[in-house]
């Protein structure tokens, strides 16, 4: 795979003139550690991508396309946002209608209700409380008691078998992110941030799931998986590349495939979904020209408990920041989808999907292909302009 390699080389370049300049890495996770590159700057990264774009095909032209795209807006580019999405993500940003977000609000009304607590300023406070409050020095145990509990489910539903070695942290950071997860080859960095997480017994499972055996487990698996195979993909992760998508849906989605009698922690998953949902119309709406008080008004009508710096900082994401601007895309498109599988009740689909998805970083595209009659990744289309928030 020289191609590849070489690919690989002009990624590791960039990732290091990245951190060596303050900005965001490019490598989120490293399946094929150990490899080194002297920083080379992005129009340098950009050109050498662009002369090697020719000669790739299939998954590493994909790949190399998402960089040029995400390389061509660090440069100054405004690409209009479903041709970056498509470019990036792999999919369209078509979005929801506005009758499926609100088909979506009533089953968070109705998950919320069976737990006695009605939607409004404070339900998600409400929930928290249903959730079993803990105090944040507690939740590495609480994260490491529920992967114990968890795994081995997570294993047989994969049939992953891959090693894996975790580090908790925290951090104090000023953004959207409670956990976030990188690391190299089997070795797997969880990182706590002190200024947003809000920690529960109920979170423990779903973060458990979400990050350590979504993330951390599937991208250890791509490590066992190139470390035995010449494998046509790269083998460094990006949050700007196709197979986030796949990523982000499957690790927000997993309690609906493992513990859908789990009342909680499904009341808790459908709201996260509908949040993504009314995230991603204003995705679309900021870029299509909607005022930043429009969008956050539509957000607050949306979900009541959200402050005005939470609000403010969603938009800034989608708007302005062009990582976040493809990247926050992934979640609710990813989501969406596989809310759809795991709620088509089809377990011979569901475990074609799941035992692929981590052997592979699966693109939009291979998810069709595996399911060429589930819903369109990104949606199939909602409202440019906001519509009314819904009715809960």
């Amino acid at each position: 795979m020289k191609l590849r390699d070489e690919v690989e080389a002009v990624i590791r370049a960039w990732d290091a003139y990245e951190v060596e300049h303050g900005g965001a890495p490019v490598i989120d996770f490293d399946c094929d550690p150990g490899g080194t590159a002297a920083p080379a700057d992005r129009l340098t990264v950009l050109r050498r991508l662009a002369r090697l774009r020719p000669d790739a095909d299939g998954v590493l032209a994909a790949r190399i396309d998402a960089d040029l795209a995400y390389l061509g807006t660090l440069l100054g580019e405004r690409r209009p946002l479903d041709e970056y999405i498509r470019e990036t993500q792999g999919c369209g940003a078509g979005g929801w209608p506005e009758e499926y977000v609100a088909e979506r609000a009533e089953q968070v009304r109705k998950a919320l209700g069976e737990l006695g607590i009605r939607w409004g300023a404070s339900a998600n406070a409400e929930l928290r409380e249903a959730e079993g409050l803990l105090d944040v020095s507690e939740a590495p145990d609480a994260i490491r008691e529920a992967v114990s509990e968890l795994e081995p489910v997570v294993r047989e539903a994969t049939g992953s078998t891959a090693p894996y070695r975790l580090t908790i942290e925290t951090a104090e950071v000023d953004a959207y992110w409670a956990f976030w997860l990188d690391g190299a080859g089997q070795d797997v960095r969880l990182q706590l941030n002190l200024r947003n997480v809000e920690f529960t017994q109920a979170g423990a499972r779903q973060f458990a799931l979400h990050e350590v055996l979504g993330h951390g487990l599937q991208c250890a698996g791509y490590t066992a998986v190139a470390a035995a195979e010449d494998v046509p993909w790269v083998r460094l992760l990006s949050i700007h590349a196709p197979h986030q998508v796949m990523q982000e849906g499957l690790a927000q989605a997993w309690p609906l495939f493992l513990l859908p009698e789990d009342k909680v922690l499904i009341a808790r998953l459908r709201v996260a979904h509908y949040c993504q949902l009314v995230l991603a119309q204003v995705h679309v709406s900021i870029n299509h020209g909607a005022s930043a008080t429009e969008c956050a008004d539509y957000l607050k009508a949306a979900v009541p408990w959200w402050t005005e710096e939470t609000i403010a900082r969603y938009l800034a994401d989608r708007g302005l920041d062009q990582q976040h601007r493809t990247y926050m895309w992934a979640y609710p498109a990813g989501f969406d989808w596989f809310m759809a599988l795991a709620e088509a009740a089809d377990a011979e689909l569901s475990r074609k999907v799941l035992r692929a998805s981590y052997r592979a970083p699966l693109t939009p595209s291979d998810l069709a292909e595996l399911w060429p009659s589930g819903p369109p990744v990104g949606g199939p289309g909602g409202p440019v302009t906001l519509p009314k928030a819904p009715a809960l």
